[in-house]
């Protein structure tokens, strides 16, 4: 398993992309400047800050909002087999909250929270058929 990225899930997603990209000088990784979603990578190192727009996550998990209440972060953690992982974790009695489910056509993903209700993602990269 790797840390892939730390998500902030924000409201005002082009302030926070402006701030990510022009005060920090981090590197955006598509120029996605109105969002909803962004990577941004350091100079140097593999994993990154990303943002994604509330209201986009809310569509994944029925308890988000718009509003700046509730989750504001979910720490995201790349796994070779989601379904293996998924069977592991829930038999040391971790509870999900969504998944293993496709998240796009390169990932699927499961969710769940820490003991401080802290979110976690849980993603699986798939291979692109070519």
């Amino acid at each position: 398993m790797e840390l892939a990225q730390v998500r902030l899930l924000v409201t005002d997603f082009p302030a926070c992309y402006r701030f990510y990209a022009e005060v920090l000088g981090l590197r955006p990784q598509s120029g996605s400047a109105e969002g909803p979603y962004e990577k941004f990578s350091p100079h140097s190192g593999s994993a990154g800050i990303a943002l994604q727009d509330r209201a986009s996550m809310a569509g994944v998990l029925a308890e988000l909002g718009d509003t700046a209440t509730g989750h504001r972060s979910l720490v995201v953690l790349r796994v070779d087999d989601l379904d293996a992982y998924c069977a592991e974790i829930t038999g040391r009695g971790a509870e999900l909250v969504h998944g293993p489910a496709p998240f796009t056509d390169r990932m699927r993903v499961a969710h769940l929270q820490d003991p401080e209700g802290n979110l976690v993602e849980l993603q699986e990269w798939l291979l692109l058929p070519g």
